[in-house]
């Protein structure tokens, strides 16, 4: 990346842009088109309240060209903190550049700072090799666990 790369924490004044990178995953990742105005509550809702979510910001001569967020899950088996990784995006001109990379490498500092983060984990859809790949090369592993949801 020719630019110099910034990691932030991103504020309530960020939400117009998560919103935008938010749309633009579910839609390229899923085929799915969000209802804008809910999609914007949540992100306000999340960045308004640390205990929902944080997003983590990356920019590029101030212009936002990724993000992903983070949300919490309690561990009684490690006495701590599990983060979970959701919302990752990179624009489709900054990808393979190191973005996500950076991100993550950031959050992983964060983490360790604070002392009371056991782990972190994401899910990814099957289909996504890419990500995978850039997943395990972070020295992410693949989990015995598979996923089951039920939508409200």
């Amino acid at each position: 990346m020719a630019a110099e790369l910034n990691i932030r924490q991103a504020g309530v004044d960020d939400g117009e842009i998560i919103t935008r990178f938010n749309a633009a995953m579910a839609l390229e990742s899923e085929g799915i088109s969000l209802d804008r105005a809910t999609l914007r509550a949540g992100v306000d809702a999340a960045l308004e309240d640390e205990s929902k979510a944080f997003y983590l910001l990356a920019e590029t001569d101030r212009e936002p060209v990724g993000q992903l967020m983070v949300t919490t899950e309690w561990s009684d088996w490690r006495n701590g903190w599990i983060w979970w990784i959701q919302s990752v995006y990179v624009k489709p001109e900054a990808r393979r550049q190191g973005v996500y990379s950076r991100l993550y490498l950031s959050l992983t500092e964060m983490a360790n700072a604070r002392g009371d983060i056991r782990g972190m984990r994401l899910y990814v859809m099957r289909e996504n090799r890419v990500a995978k790949r850039t997943y395990e090369a972070l020295g992410m592993s693949h989990s015995e666990y598979d996923l089951y949801e039920t939508e409200l």
